[in-house]
């Protein structure tokens, strides 16, 4: 092989290699323990010109379907969050609201905010209720595991104490750092993943 051959496939691959697209970078975002997942996906754009979108002879159109709708309110220091769907009503409260550093112990603000939640709970007659908790990427894995489930259960305790409702039923559940709603390279974000989050079906409009 001459050199001048040999200098051109050099250059022919170095250009293909160039224009060869890199592909994109997975980023993970934000998830949702299992249960609070929209029902509804975002509808796809539609060409209303397309002449396939015309329906075959003796066709009809499937049943209109209501998408969900999410309305999220939170207050202004960012220590309670609520979330509202067709189908569910979610309040988040951070850590350091309801309980000190590193504890399961509820603090004073702690049983005002809870007996709140109770409130809507009875008004939305609902029997079955989500306390779920959560912590930052901070400490071991399993430590945040154990914590909280253990706050998650003080919140459940202090809820049915206040329901008084034999017919209500609870599922409980520690995730650790889990399901973060926010960036846990920062304190603010590591704040807001710290959390017990309370959810239930809407029932009463």
């Amino acid at each position: 092989m001459t050199t001048t051959r040999l200098a051109r496939l050099l250059v022919t691959a170095a250009t293909a290699a160039l224009l060869t697209p890199l592909a994109p970078a997975h980023a993970d975002g934000p998830s949702e323990p299992p249960g609070a997942e929209p029902s509804a996906a975002a509808p796809v754009e539609v060409d209303p010109t397309d002449p396939d979108l015309k329906l075959p002879e003796g066709a009809t159109l499937a049943g209109a379907k209501v998408l969900d709708i999410k309305s999220v309110v939170e207050d202004q220091s960012g220590d309670e969050r609520r979330e509202d769907t067709n189908a569910d009503v979610t309040f988040a409260l951070q850590a350091e609201v309801l309980f000190g550093k590193d504890s399961a112990k509820l603090g004073p603000e702690a049983r005002a905010r809870i007996t709140a939640i109770a409130e809507e709970i009875e008004k939305q007659k609902a029997t079955r209720v989500r306390v779920f908790g959560f912590t930052d990427n901070l400490g071991s894995s399993a430590h945040g595991d154990v914590l909280s489930k253990r706050r998650a259960n003080a919140v459940q305790a202090v809820l049915d104490q206040d329901l008084n409702a034999p017919d209500v039923t609870f599922e409980v559940r520690g995730y650790g750092e889990q399901y973060p709603i926010a960036d846990n390279s920062t304190e603010a974000g590591r704040k807001k993943n710290r959390r017990v989050e309370v959810s239930f079906p809407r029932t009463a409009q």
